[in-house]
């Protein structure tokens, strides 16, 4: 994986960041009123879903397949979230905090991973990011919504920026540890950012008539001290 980095360092990120995008997938199956076996599915769709497509693009049997630790903590995720889900989304904010922290684990990992393999920076790029926010389009296309990654907030973008230094650093012959923190850290700082201050890729000019962008993490504070007032 990545030269310089404890592999069992990087297991327990990956399994950390499954987990987050776990309790992000159940919950959207809490908020769609599926059964308990549908929270698990949809956990499991996030949390393992992005490094599946990642393998199977480079052409090697997926790792969260051959690891029963991924298929644990998906499944672990699915059910604490459908037993704790009003504690959940009382605690948005961490969990927002948290689905970022997996973003950037997996868009650093899955970058790490194409340039193991011998796939050229440009590749590990684009695979980094299909690691990070493959798991999220699902999860919205299996509820009936527009992916978020394409209508709210910056979610691809911070993906691309952490992939790109990871593959930047290693053409440039940096195989340390250094680079894949500054690109998790970039990728985590970049989303936390569009959460808070409601920041998003420029919309089509003079749209009327259409529903506004869901608001941020900082809209809904506003909004939630308003009423409270």
């Amino acid at each position: 994986m990545l030269r310089g980095f404890d592999p069992t360092l990087i297991l327990v990120l990956d399994l950390v960041g499954t987990f987050a995008f776990g309790l992000s997938g159940g919950l959207a199956g809490v908020r769609a009123r599926l059964d308990l076996f549908g929270i698990v599915v949809l956990a499991a769709v996030v949390g393992l879903a992005g490094g599946i497509t990642r393998d199977v693009l480079i052409g090697i049997p997926p790792a969260t397949l051959r690891d029963w630790r991924y298929l644990a903590v998906v499944g672990g995720a699915g059910l604490v979230t459908c037993l704790a889900h009003p504690a959940l989304e009382r605690a948005r904010r961490p969990v927002d905090v948290m689905d970022a922290a997996g973003l950037a684990v997996f868009c650093v990992t899955g970058a790490a991973t194409a340039l193991d393999h011998h796939l050229g920076a440009v590749e590990a790029v684009i695979l980094g990011t299909i690691t990070g926010i493959g798991g999220g389009i699902l999860r919205d296309v299996l509820v009936r919504e527009i992916p978020v990654v394409l209508r709210t907030g910056l979610y691809a973008i911070p993906a691309i920026i952490g992939a790109t230094i990871v593959a930047a650093a290693h053409q440039a012959g940096h195989d340390g540890i250094v680079f894949p923190v500054l690109g998790a850290a970039a990728c985590f700082l970049i989303r936390l950012a569009g959460l808070l201050f409601e920041l998003n890729v420029p919309g089509a000019p003079s749209l009327t008539g259409l529903p506004p962008r869901p608001a941020g993490l900082l809209g809904r504070w506003r909004r939630r001290r308003r009423r409270s007032s």
